[in-house]
């Protein structure tokens, strides 16, 4: 897998518009809340040119017995993959342009996934420091999709905690 990061694209937003409204009318009976996150869904922030979105489902085996209509839909299906309680889709095998983060409604990663893309639309300065130390990365990972998470790991969890803190705040308001 190439990992770059590339400038803003507004076509992203219709990009995931376009993707959420296939996959609503494919899996109408699973999905009770879609949303666009991580990089793509924040105006302005450079990303790998990866859509990702949160399906919430009220249930995991709902999603599990319709996993050919994943794939009818080109996603690969991957089940939990390394987080406990999450289904994971990824489309693009050789270049890959969306992934899915499907979770049981009320489930912890939802809301810091949220709050993170909320937090850093409303915070430019973080959002600014977030997309240097990603163009830094991508100069020095050599492709490595892992070190490239690894160093971003420190800086998400720490602006996360931040998130989740103003957003409980900000949504109180």
């Amino acid at each position: 897998m190439i990992v770059e990061v590339v400038p803003y694209d507004p076509s992203w937003v219709s990009e995931y518009e376009q993707e959420k409204n296939r996959l609503v009318e494919a899996l109408d009976d699973v999905i009770v809340g879609i949303h666009h996150i991580g990089s793509t869904s924040v105006k302005g922030l450079s990303a790998k040119p990866v859509i990702d979105i949160i399906i919430e489902s009220d249930s995991l085996e709902k999603l599990d017995a319709v996993s050919s209509q994943f794939e009818d839909l080109g996603y690969e299906v991957m089940g939990e993959f390394g987080i406990m309680g999450r289904r994971y889709y990824r489309k693009g095998r050789g270049r890959r342009s969306h992934q899915i983060h499907a979770f049981r409604v009320g489930d912890p990663n939802i809301h810091r996934h949220i709050a993170f893309r909320d937090y850093l639309a409303a915070h430019p300065e973080i959002m600014r420091e977030y997309q240097e130390l990603k163009r830094r990365l991508v100069k020095t990972c050599n492709n490595d999709i892992d070190a490239y998470c690894k160093g971003k790991d420190s800086f998400i969890k720490h602006h996360e905690a931040k998130a989740t803190r103003w957003l409980s705040t900000h949504s109180l308001k």
